[in-house]
């Protein structure tokens, strides 16, 4: 049973999967269905653009048709017998080469004839081709403009999931290095109970600190399982921002360390914003695509000139043996609309409402970016000030530590300094991780604010 409990043991060790921050973006790139969405839209929006060129291009068509008649149409028409004898026996009274006989003539009736051949064809093969109209080249860049929006889009997706798994992926490292320092802090315990106890043995040291240092290593030992399952929480959030499946074993790897940032000041910043944020730039592409409808409804109120050409093949018969002719032809045509009770102007009308709309969200949008930005700034810097003092706290509570089990070891000290020590030690570190956790997702703020994405990344969904 322990042979087999090592070997399960050991192939979900050989199952897990090593996680690195550029690893963990591009897993949730391809797993992402918010940044899916975004990439089928553009590809829509390419081939929304191709099917635009195509309505410039020319168009040929053909068609046939085979015709039977199984009962012939008829038409009153007047009767031929009737009117050839009557015109023939006009001519000899009238030339007097038969005497008149009125009796010979026919009374002139109409009656039902067929002029239909039982069998028909046709075959026709028509070329067209626009040669001017406004609407297929305001559709062409209206096309075009779709494209750039649905291109943003997907940058403005694409930022946003990487500063989540940014965040998300420090989280859990963050909870990895407090598991870290957790324990640390029970060795520290650990090591001191194994003094005391030998200490005691000796003689040197009262029943007393013994009991304190076995106290203090219990008290620690439920944090490391509260840690322990603090991380374990964490890492299945992460795995549902990077959309994999629950039961996969990850192992991250990375440290979370402070670097100071080269940030300008925060005008450049807001500067930055205002230029290259991704959800502004999508909506000043979007006014442009609703300025764009807006000239695709003025162009139909210009006309469209198209010349065609066709050329077909007919032919009939009674019994297949068909009496075929040609036709060709060519021509230009020319369309105007005159009047289409004003929808036109509606529409324009109402394009012009949803610019003025996209406008005011642009400057909302301007102003909430600003005041995030400034927000950002303040933080950033009260944090950085923060960490420099917490280095010095860091390096004070590990002297600390280290001179209270010197002292105990040298009978000055008591159990009480060592414990208290090792808290602030313990404090101390966790204060300063969290701290420098919090830089780095505040730089991933103000990095998505100003629109700050690599390139590697755009090149793999957008060139898709």
């Amino acid at each position: 049973m322990i042979l087999t409990a090592m070997i399960i043991i050991a192939a979900n060790k050989l199952q897990c999967r090593e996680l690195t921050l550029d690893s963990a973006i591009s897993v949730a790139l391809s797993n992402n269905n918010d940044v899916r969405i975004a990439q089928l839209e553009l590809d829509r929006a390419n081939a929304a653009v191709k099917e635009a060129y195509g309505y410039a291009m020319p168009t040929l068509d053909f068609s046939t048709q085979f015709t039977h008649f199984i009962e012939k149409p008829q038409m009153p028409f007047p009767d031929f017998n009737a009117l050839l004898n009557n015109a023939t026996y006009g001519v000899l009274f009238k030339e007097k080469l038969v005497p008149q006989d009125n009796s010979k003539m026919m009374p002139m009736e109409t009656k039902l004839q067929s002029f239909a051949l039982a069998n028909s064809y046709t075959a026709t093969l028509q070329l067209q081709q626009v040669l001017f109209s406004s609407t297929v080249f305001k559709g062409i860049s209206s096309a075009g403009v779709y494209q750039q929006l649905a291109r943003e889009a997907l940058v403005s997706k694409i930022n946003t999931t990487i500063s989540n798994v940014k965040k998300a992926f420090y989280g859990a490292l963050l909870s990895q290095e407090v598991l870290k320092i957790t324990k640390e802090s029970l060795k520290n315990a650990e090591d001191n109970l194994a003094s005391v106890r030998a200490l005691y043995k000796q003689g040197m040291v009262a029943e007393f600190d013994a009991m304190r240092a076995e106290v203090q290593v219990e008290n620690i030992r439920p944090l490391v399982l509260q840690m322990e399952s603090n991380l374990e929480t964490v890492l299945n959030n992460l795995k549902v921002v990077l959309g994999m499946p629950q039961e996969e074993n990850i192992q991250l790897i990375g440290e979370i360390q402070f670097a100071k940032s080269n940030i300008a000041d925060e005008s450049d910043v807001i500067k930055q914003a205002r230029e290259n944020n991704p959800d502004l730039k999508t909506l000043k592409v979007k006014r442009d695509f609703d300025e764009a409808l807006i000239d695709l409804d003025i162009s139909t109120f210009y006309p469209t000139l198209a010349g065609f050409g066709s050329y077909s093949l007919s032919g009939s018969s009674d019994k297949f043996d068909f009496q075929n002719y040609r036709q060709a032809v060519v021509g230009l045509s020319l369309s105007i609309n005159l009047f289409n009770g004003w929808r036109t102007t509606q529409k324009v009308e109402q394009g012009q409402i949803n610019v003025m709309k996209t406008e005011e969200s642009i400057a909302q949008l301007e102003n909430f970016i600003s005041a995030q930005v400034k927000s950002k700034l303040v933080e950033l810097k009260k944090i950085e000030s923060n960490i420099q003092a917490q280095d010095r706290n860091v390096e004070l509570a590990t002297k600390t530590f280290e001179i209270a089990q010197l002292r105990y070891k040298n009978g000055t000290g008591n159990q009480l300094e060592i414990e208290n020590a090792e808290i602030a030690l313990r404090q101390a570190k966790t204060n300063r991780l969290q701290s420098v956790y919090q830089y780095n997702t505040i730089l991933f703020d103000i990095n998505a604010l100003i629109g700050k994405v690599e390139q590697k990344y755009l090149r793999i969904k957008i060139n898709k």
